[in-house]
């Protein structure tokens, strides 16, 4: 981002009104002299140096260099192909003994009496779709899709919490994982690394080991592997549990 939130929320009214400008017009203003900008915006040219110098550039000339350099980088970003991610993770799941460990997990699941998916943003709505389709394969689920979900599972028998994170660091995630785990429940992760700290913590882990895709702040890493895991288990699942 070429303005963090931390600035933002610091920004002062007549430094909101540049900001404003900058951000709907970045076109114009890595043209602009700092006179032209302070006519459009009706402020000195001396407080947009303090501006810019309060962004930590050494004046507006810095300052438009760096704002064409993200303009530029936006413009050619570039994302890895949907038949790529696939490829990529059915070569590398090759390597490992998949059904074997889906095998193991699937008769855990299968014992368990309650079973819960965790997950946060993207993860979230995966995490939703998971206990969806387990429920329609008769293993009743749930899902928490707030990190910070007072949930407490010391009262639940023989329970599972399947939690998905791609970067298996998000520290709510591993918080209430974590928790979870203390109180006696079974721990299924499903992560895109081995050696992340949720996977680390989990009684058993699924990675699926895709090339990571962010765009700024978000993270636009595949979710079709844990799609396929998730009907995988499910599916291994319900065979357990009608034999």
């Amino acid at each position: 981002m070429m303005f963090t939130n931390i600035e933002i929320t610091e920004f002062s009214d007549l430094e909101f009104s540049l900001y404003n400008f900058i951000v709907t017009h970045p076109e114009k203003v890595i043209y602009m002299r700092i006179r032209d900008l302070a006519n459009e915006t009706h402020v000195s040219p001396t407080s947009i140096l303090r501006f810019c110098k309060k962004l930590g550039y050494d004046g507006f000339t810095e300052f438009k260099v760096q704002l064409k350099m993200y303009m530029n980088q936006t413009e050619n970003l570039s994302f890895i192909h949907s038949t790529t991610s696939l490829t990529e993770y059915l070569e590398r799941t090759m390597q490992h003994d998949y059904n074997q460990r889906i095998s193991t997990i699937s008769q855990s699941i299968a014992a368990a009496q309650t079973i819960i998916f965790i997950g946060s943003g993207t993860s979230g709505i995966l995490a939703e779709y998971g206990s969806r389709y387990f429920s329609a394969l008769k293993k009743f689920s749930l899902h928490i899709n707030d990190p910070y979900f007072p949930m407490y599972t010391s009262s639940l028998e023989n329970s599972v919490a399947i939690v998905l994170s791609v970067s298996g660091e998000t520290e709510s995630i591993i918080n209430i994982a974590n928790r979870a785990k203390e109180e006696g429940t079974k721990i299924i992760s499903i992560t895109n690394y081995p050696d992340c700290t949720l996977a680390k913590l989990s009684d058993y882990n699924l990675s699926y080991f895709v090339s990571t895709e962010y765009r700024e702040t978000f993270n636009l890493t595949t979710q079709i592997p844990v799609i396929h895991l998730l009907e995988s288990l499910a599916k291994e699942t319900y065979k357990y549990i009608n034999t």
